[in-house]
């Protein structure tokens, strides 16, 4: 055997392995770290190992490896295309390496990448891109360039090539508001946009980030204040994809949590023009953590709902079924409904709900100037006068709204 000195260049190159048997000896953490991408790439995985993580367990009972639980033998890599040692035994991982070699298999040797014949690199998957970084063996510094070219890539500051999408319009979910918390696809459709459509409660930093030849429509929908009509606004989505251009629709939150996404939806399909949905994070559930309470949890409840406060609960356009609610035991997540607070608590108590049940209503989640204001049902509507708190703001009712843990 030729054992590799470290100062060779490695040849990078990408490997077709589906439906070609890849051998795997070794059931820990490291094994558990490599398996996604083999069952990913289509690979016929066959792992060998004493002992496995329960993680690994789980993908051999789902199916997607076959499993023995024993010791390496000799002429385990028979009919092996490709072979990762990866035991807790340096013994062994040479013995599979010196295995591998006779039979011409390219092999990774987790513990000491030098004695293997071939090194898996710190990779990444971008807008149909594979990105693959060696550093001689040194993971740490492939794994940091690695993630510096995808960051650089999503930001635009690493230019990418590939042809400008087509003509066409994006639902493009912002967010609660912090600018990070963007998808990551998301933020790259947005990166390529000609024309960006944009909510009031749209992170206002994307858009700063946008080329000065992006155009720009305000769609802002001020609660109960100057708005732009639905129809404008579909009309907007697409004049613009017909006029050859690729339109973004940016909208805080997720599109189709009270955000009207499907109607846009299906005014551009009854148009003929292609649309691509990018869910956002939805801020019923993201604002509640930034301000250290979750909507479940065990043992304290067992359902949370989202409910648009939007009318009042004796409005005759009203959907809701308060009284159905206010029977409930767990989560109610109010959107939109900071100025008739005082009505929702009162139909919630008069339907049963107790008055002291926790509540707290969160102003700016996720921004540096966000506010968190607790009372309960009886004395919320006080408390958020007393405050001032204005939209954009979430209510959360329920015993987790009594929750105080700071996550940090």
């Amino acid at each position: 055997m030729t054992a590799a000195t470290g100062d060779e260049t490695n040849y990078l190159v990408g490997l077709n392995l589906a439906d070609r048997r890849v051998v795997v000896v070794g059931g820990g953490t490291v094994a558990q770290r490599r398996l996604g991408l083999l069952i990913a790439s289509g690979a016929r995985v066959h792992l060998i190992s004493r002992a496995v993580t329960p993680a690994v367990e789980g993908m051999a009972t789902a199916g997607q490896i076959t499993l023995e639980l024993r010791e390496y033998r000799d002429g385990d890599l028979a009919d092996a295309w490709y072979a990762i040692a990866c035991t807790d035994e340096p013994d062994t991982n040479a013995a599979i390496v010196a295995e591998a070699e006779r039979n011409r298999v390219f092999c990774v040797r987790a513990d000491n990448a030098r004695y293997g014949t071939a090194v898996t690199p710190a990779s990444a998957s971008y807008d149909g891109m594979s990105i693959g970084v060696l550093a001689g063996g040194d993971h740490r510094r492939s794994a940091a360039v690695r993630t510096a070219l995808v960051e650089g890539l999503q930001s635009g500051a690493v230019a990418d090539t590939a042809d400008h999408p087509a003509a066409g319009v994006a639902l493009v979910g912002g967010g609660p508001g912090d600018p990070d918390l963007i998808t990551v696809r998301g933020r790259r459709l947005l990166a390529r946009a000609d024309v960006v459509v944009a909510d009031r409660l749209a992170p206002p930093e994307l858009l700063a980030e946008l080329g000065s030849d992006v155009e720009v429509i305000d769609a802002a929908k001020i609660p109960y204040g100057r708005a732009m009509a639905q129809e404008a606004i579909n009309a907007a989505l697409i004049d613009g994809a017909k006029a050859g251009k690729f339109v973004v629709r940016l909208k805080g939150g997720d599109p189709y949590v009270f955000g009207r996404g499907y109607e846009e939806l299906e005014a551009c399909a009854a148009a003929g023009v292609p649309v691509t949905v990018v869910p956002g994070i939805t801020s019923a559930i993201s604002v509640p953590s930034a301000a250290g309470i979750p909507v479940t949890h065990r043992g304290v409840t067992h359902e949370f709902v989202v409910v648009s406060g939007h009318v009042a609960p004796d409005h005759p356009d009203s959907l809701v079924d308060w009284s159905a609610l206010a029977r409930l035991k767990g989560t109610i997540v109010l959107l939109m409904a900071v100025e008739r607070i005082e009505a929702f608590a009162t139909v919630l108590m008069e339907g049963g709900r107790p008055v002291d049940t926790p509540v707290t209503v969160i102003q700016e989640g996720t921004l540096r100037t966000q506010r968190t204001v607790r009372a309960d049902l009886q004395t919320v509507a006080a408390r958020v006068k007393e405050e001032q708190i204005r939209p954009p703001a979430i209510v959360v009712i329920g015993p987790v709204a009594g929750f105080s843990v700071d996550a940090g």
